[in-house]
């Protein structure tokens, strides 16, 4: 790898190397590298681009890190990869995209991830979406991932857009069965003339089952987000959907959650909040010495963490 496919790494994954144990590596357009362990088995697709991650039931505390990076202009992927996770396993998967474009021409990563948990089992997930460059062609990604959660599973998503990214739209549609768990933690920024758009769409299918999604986001300059929730409870369940988001300069932020019980014994919840830094925040700080940008910048980062 060279400097630029380093610090694309670093910035997505928070690794300078090539990780040890199981990892997969992609480098504009091409599987760079992969390394299977005795738990976690990674094998190539044949039919499509992308991989299938099986993890044998009772794996605990391994990782596995299958970052993308792209540092060419003009270059567009779809990729597909499924995880298939064993029962009783507890696991966590390090991805994230970064994308250097130099160039004129639009550089695009779009990710179908499909999670597959079995019965008890436990994974977390994080994923970084990272762009930069010094040209004028735009930075795009469009992840898509598919859940299904088994009786008695639990999955965490932490997903954050860093900076950079031009265009995203990110879907995530499941399916949550008896005394399972679906927890997400998003936040993105945006700036220029960035657009983001966020669809949530998740089934509470057996008693028990829960999930609790949360989006938090700054709009700066004359950017635009979209953020679109829906939860649907088919039992004695429980769901929680909220947006916060804190809207600057010129941008627009648009928040449309949908809850629907369809049982009874549903329990629904939507929040959602859009709103400016308050002024009391910026003239305490500026009180401790900072300018206006530094505490601009400190509330903003606070928000994010």
């Amino acid at each position: 790898m060279d400097k630029i496919q380093k610090d694309l790494l670093a910035a997505v994954a928070d690794i300078h190397e090539v990780p040890e144990g199981a990892y997969s590596l992609r480098i504009n357009g091409k599987l760079h590298g992969k390394n299977s362990s005795e738990n976690i088995q990674i094998v190539t697709k044949t039919d499509k681009p992308g991989i299938d991650i099986y993890i044998k039931a009772g794996t605990k505390n391994e990782s596995v890190h299958i970052p993308v990076l792209i540092a060419a202009t003009g270059l567009k992927e779809l990729v597909y990869n499924d995880f298939h996770i064993g029962e009783d396993a507890d696991v966590t998967i390090v991805a994230g995209c970064g994308i250097h474009n130099g160039g004129k021409e639009d550089s695009e990563h779009s990710g179908i991830h499909s999670f597959y948990l079995s019965k008890n089992a436990r994974c977390k997930y994080i994923e970084k979406h990272y762009g930069e460059g010094d040209g004028n062609g735009k930075n795009l990604m469009n992840p898509t991932t598919y859940v299904e959660l088994a009786e008695n599973s639990y999955l965490e998503m932490e997903t954050a857009q860093i900076k950079g990214v031009d265009s995203t739209r990110r879907v995530t549609t499941g399916k949550v069965m008896k005394n399972a768990t679906l927890i997400v933690h998003e936040k993105i920024m945006t700036h220029g003339e960035q657009y983001a758009e966020t669809e949530f769409d998740v089934d509470l299918c057996g008693d028990g089952a829960g999930t609790h999604v949360v989006s938090r986001s700054v709009a700066k300059g004359h950017s635009s987000q979209k953020f679109i929730s829906r939860i649907r409870g088919n039992a004695v369940c429980s769901g929680h959907t909220e947006c916060d988001a804190i809207i600057m300069d010129e941008a627009t932020v648009s928040a449309i959650p949908e809850i629907l019980a369809q049982h009874p014994e549903a329990s629904l919840i939507h929040e959602a909040a859009i709103g400016k830094i308050a002024g009391e925040q910026l003239v305490k700080l500026m009180t401790l010495g900072l300018t206006e940008k530094e505490a601009e910048e400190e509330i903003v980062n606070g928000f994010l963490r």
